[in-house]
């Protein structure tokens, strides 16, 4: 099992948005060519991205703007944005081992600690990546 790609359409929806000239609209339609999926996808991510306060989303032709600075937002935002993930809870545990089992009895409290740690590790890693960064690393190599 994997994480959705939702995180990283997600990214790179707001790097469209941020590299996009001020002038030009950008609709889903063009957003969905680029990422090369269907604009459902796009809107429906970017319904969960102005949920959480990241793009305005203006109706019909109207486009679809950064709310805020790229520097400002981490990968940490996006990734709550679009990921639905409860806190803490990234890694799932089967629920039912057998507990007649000594490994099936004790695995879940084995693995809890382990994958808390890798979730926060993970989130660390997110927020201390901007939007601005990503945007940076793209422009360097094109």
């Amino acid at each position: 099992m994997q994480i959705s790609s939702r995180f990283s359409v997600a990214v790179h929806i707001l790097s469209l948005l941020a590299t996009q000239p001020e002038d030009e609209l950008l609709t889903s339609e063009r957003m969905a060519g680029s990422v090369n999926t269907n604009p459902v996808v796009i809107r429906r991510l970017l319904g969960q991205l102005k949920k959480a306060g990241l793009v305005e989303v203006r109706p019909a032709a109207g486009g679809t703007f950064l709310r805020g600075r790229p520097v400002d937002v981490t990968l940490l935002d996006v990734y709550r944005a679009v990921e639905v993930v409860e806190a803490g809870h990234l890694f799932s545990i089967h629920s039912s081992p057998n507990p007649k089992c000594p490994v099936g009895r004790h695995i879940q409290s084995a693995l809890n600690g382990i994958v808390s740690e890798a979730q926060t590790a993970m989130e660390q890693v997110l927020a201390g990546v901007t939007l601005q960064q990503v945007v940076a690393d793209l422009q360097a190599k094109t």
